[in-house]
């Protein structure tokens, strides 16, 4: 039953968004006839993969934009793109585009998620090149099973003339039975190399695995747009990652404060190693701050939880956008699997507590205190209908400065 109206979603979305995709560009004066697209979709690193190609193809010279998770980049103005948007609903984005066009743009990196794909909110828009960060189990409570979750990203690979896969992923196999014969695939992996410049620089410039990996995936794209092997060393040098992606919020107290946009138990899994390799010096402790969305995926609640329970010295569970659900259920269930491993965890509903109560207890000694889950975002989401000002980045520098201020 559940997997027929899965079916009939896609019927729906069609006759409402698609139809609306489809006036939408014509009333903007088809602007998606006037441009190329890099389209990125993937669970995690959507937005740094997308935010340095954009950044590689500016260093080139290329007339490009980005809409991302972030913001929408005309050029180098920066537009607000609301709350909690990722893929735009058609309207917007067809402005968003028309606006492109209007200041002379050529190209756009856009990312795009699963249901953005699934609910035809890229309508009409067909890529010259489309990039697979990853895909690991996230928005299933939409999607129902990991198959589908594959199939709604193959929908924005197949819109495109090249695809760029990691071919060391284990799902490599199924992307290619599933992709279109007549389309392009241009793999990357981890250990693939470019010239030592262009190694030494990703190696410099991103910190992480999961980063460089990215990085990796980025740099393969601009090789396809004839990126020059300057220019690209020339971009990596200067690039900066996007706001909260392993953000550290600078302070005089005794402790490094980081904001991070991890929300899946893969992204934890690769982060919470990294931190501690990077941050974590002997004698110190990582304490971590995380929350399960309310009306998402349930399944993953359990595994974060226990990568938490595992990895930090003290794992606050909280609130992240619960929505319509109850926030003590939700931190319920990812306290069902953490095990002997209870006594590290605390939990605190309210978000902005729960990062004051880190701070207020462990900022000394060299600790790291980490939060997780919203990164850049400005809002929370308590009723499922309203969004309330609330910003990580903002609120631990505000909560510092007190601290500080007290010193």
């Amino acid at each position: 039953m559940q997997e027929w109206l899965y079916r009939i979603k896609r019927v729906y979305h069609f006759l409402t968004t698609g139809l609306r995709g489809a006036w939408a560009a014509a009333q903007n004066g088809h602007p998606e006839k006037k441009l190329k697209f890099i389209l990125v979709t993937g669970t995690d690193g959507k937005t740094t993969t997308s935010t340095l190609i954009y950044r590689l193809l500016q260093q080139a010279g290329f007339k490009v934009g980005l809409l991302s998770t972030v913001a929408a980049y005309i050029g180098e103005v920066s537009l607000d793109t609301g709350f909690h948007v990722t893929s735009p609903e058609p309207q917007d984005l067809y402005r968003y585009l028309r606006q492109m066009v209007e200041a002379g743009l050529e190209y756009v990196v856009l990312e795009v998620t699963s249901q953005g794909a699934y609910q035809y909110r890229t309508w009409g828009i067909k890529a010259q090149i489309a990039a697979l960060t990853n895909v690991d189990r996230e928005h299933l409570d939409y999607h129902l099973t990991f198959d589908n979750y594959l199939r709604a990203k193959m929908l924005v690979l197949n819109s495109a003339q090249t695809a760029v896969v990691n071919d060391a992923q284990e799902y490599f196999g199924t992307v290619k039975k599933l992709l279109c014969p007549e389309i392009k695939v241009v793999t990357f992996n981890q250990v693939t190399h470019f010239t030592p410049e262009i190694d030494a620089a990703i190696a410099k410039k991103m910190s992480t695995d999961y980063n460089r990996l990215n990085a990796i995936e980025a740099v393969t794209v601009a090789k396809q747009l004839d990126v020059s092997d300057q220019d690209i060393v020339a971009a990596l040098r200067e690039f900066e990652l996007p706001a909260g992606r392993l953000e550290v919020i600078p302070t005089q107290l005794d402790c490094t404060m980081i904001v991070d946009f991890a929300h899946t138990p893969q992204a934890l899994a690769n982060v919470l190693p990294a931190i501690k390799r990077q941050y974590v010096h002997q004698g110190a402790q990582l304490i971590g701050i995380v929350g399960c969305a309310g009306l998402r995926d349930r399944q993953k609640r359990p595994s974060m939880g226990k990568i938490m329970a595992e990895e930090c010295d003290v794992a606050i569970f909280t609130a992240e956008d619960p929505r319509t659900e109850d926030v003590w259920a939700i931190i319920q269930q990812m306290k069902q699997d953490v095990g002997d491993k209870h006594a590290k965890v605390i939990s605190i509903a309210n978000r902005e507590e729960a990062l004051r109560f880190a701070l207020e207890n462990y900022a000394h000694d060299g600790n790291v205190i980490a939060i997780f889950g919203k990164g850049h975002e400005q809002s929370m989401n308590y009723d499922g209908k309203t969004e309330t000002l609330w910003c990580d980045i903002t609120g631990a520098q505000e909560i510092l400065r007190e601290l500080e201020q007290k010193k």
